[in-house]
């Protein structure tokens, strides 16, 4: 087989009107390009896209979502200018990472072997993320006041003794452990519920959002007095992950208040603008739940001693009122007994100085009335007895532990309001009724109707 001949003329292979460049020097070409045109480099706006670090470095992709013109850049951020911004991202707490919209300085270069152009970020503009985040929070509370989901979970009204709570934190966290560790010490039979989801990332907001979303479902089903919302601190803009609008959603359909602990001391986020209490940690909020629980026990010791120290009080006075009757019995009874002597003592002169036939009648009246006398002290003792014992009746009965122990209670509400009909009580409210050996702790099922 031979080789054909092909005839490609006499032209030249590099013409200086229309040169051909090997790809090194086509790259070349662009670079210089690309340094005359933007020389002293330019600003780009974008979102974070594939965040990584490998060696000190940073890479990532800068997306441009605009409609009809999605578009991509590589950015590069070398490890000496990450240590040169790092104090700017310090002082206005920010942290790079996916989902953050930035914008950045740098120059625009080719890189030959990858056959792509990318950005050498050099420089980072904080006003413009700061400001985005606060753009669209205050999208998401607008929307949220328009339709009145504000302020909806701050009406729930919290329990007085918040024992039975759910938490939405990530399990084995310093957050949940420093949030756990502050209940244990506490001493108070707290039930944790945990939900344990991812509180940080691109992904965050959902799984928040869900989590609040099963146990308000646990809340419905079996009973919850709060849901907690934790996490530890950490960049501003990771703050941002509660300020979406699912998760607001989420606590203002919660049907028990939520808490909220963010781990930020200064910021706010809309989460916490929503939410029934927000406070600034994951110990505050446990903290607080304990405060509740000790402050409800605390009023629960004083109103017992008050009600001791009413039955004691009332107990010295009818003492003494059933005493000072006693006296005032006795004095009566010897002063009857006196007149009587008196009595007697001037009949039986009288009997003494009459002769004959008197003496004999005297003495029948004398038989007589000395008959009447003892026949009349008995029953007036026996009724002054039966007083005294119906005095004594009715100061025991005054004693509210005889009273329960007889097979009466008292119910109370869980703010302690005295039930004493149907109509007091709702279905959901928790009762506590005392007995003459302890309480009993319920809930109502039906109200006066049979409506559950």
């Amino acid at each position: 087989m031979t080789q054909p001949a092909f005839d490609f003329g006499d032209e030249a292979l590099d013409d200086p009107a229309n040169p051909t460049f090997t790809v090194s020097e086509l790259a070349d070409a662009v670079n210089g390009a690309l340094r005359r045109t933007f020389r002293y480099g330019i600003w780009v706006r974008g979102e974070i896209q594939g965040f990584s670090e490998r060696g000190g470095h940073a890479y990532f992709t800068l997306g441009d979502d605009t409609p009809g013109r999605q578009a991509n850049l590589r950015v590069q951020f070398f490890a000496n200018a990450r240590m040169r911004l790092r104090p700017l991202l310090q002082r206005h707490r920010l942290r790079l990472g996916d989902g953050m919209k930035v914008r950045i300085f740098g120059h625009l270069d080719f890189y030959a072997p990858g056959g792509s152009l990318g950005l050498k970020m050099s420089d980072l503009d904080p006003r413009f993320t700061l400001g985005d985040l606060a753009q669209q929070r205050d999208q998401v509370l607008r929307r949220l006041a328009a339709d009145g989901s504000l302020d909806t979970n701050g009406r729930r009204r919290l329990s007085p003794v918040p024992l039975r709570v759910g938490i939405v934190s990530s399990g084995g966290t310093a957050a949940w452990h420093d949030f756990h560790d502050e209940l244990v010490r506490s001493g108070f039979g707290f039930q944790l519920i945990l939900a344990d989801t991812r509180v940080q990332g691109p992904e965050a907001g959902r799984r928040v959002a869900r989590a609040i979303a099963r146990l308000s479902f646990h809340a419905t089903q079996r009973g919850l007095d709060a849901i907690v919302v934790i996490r530890g601190g950490g960049a501003r803009n990771e703050l941002a992950t509660f300020d979406a609008e699912p998760i607001a959603r989420a606590i203002a359909a919660a049907p028990v208040p939520v808490l909220t602990g963010l781990g930020h001391e200064i910021d706010r986020s809309v989460a916490d603008e929503v939410a029934h209490t927000s406070l600034k940690t994951p110990t505050a909020c446990a903290a607080h739940l304990v405060g509740l629980v000790g402050q409800y026990l605390g009023a629960v010791e004083q109103r017992y001693a008050a009600v001791l120290g009413a039955a004691d009080a009332e107990i010295d006075r009818s003492s003494r009122a059933l005493l000072e009757r006693a006296h005032r019995i006795a004095r009566r009874t010897h002063a009857a007994v006196e007149r009587a002597d008196e009595r007697l003592g001037t009949r039986a002169r009288r009997v003494r100085a009459a002769a004959g036939r008197p003496i004999a009648d005297g003495e029948r009246r004398l038989a007589a009335a000395a008959e009447r006398l003892r026949a009349r002290v008995p029953p007036l003792l026996a009724a002054e007895d039966r007083h005294l014992a119906s005095l004594e009746a009715r100061v025991r009965s005054l004693d509210p532990v005889n009273v329960l122990a007889r097979g009466w209670s008292i119910t109370r509400t869980a703010d302690g309001r005295l039930v004493r009909e149907p109509a007091d009580v709702t279905p959901g409210d928790v009762l506590i009724t005392e007995l003459a050996a302890g309480a009993v702790r319920s809930r109502v099922e039906a109200d006066a109707d049979g409506r559950r």
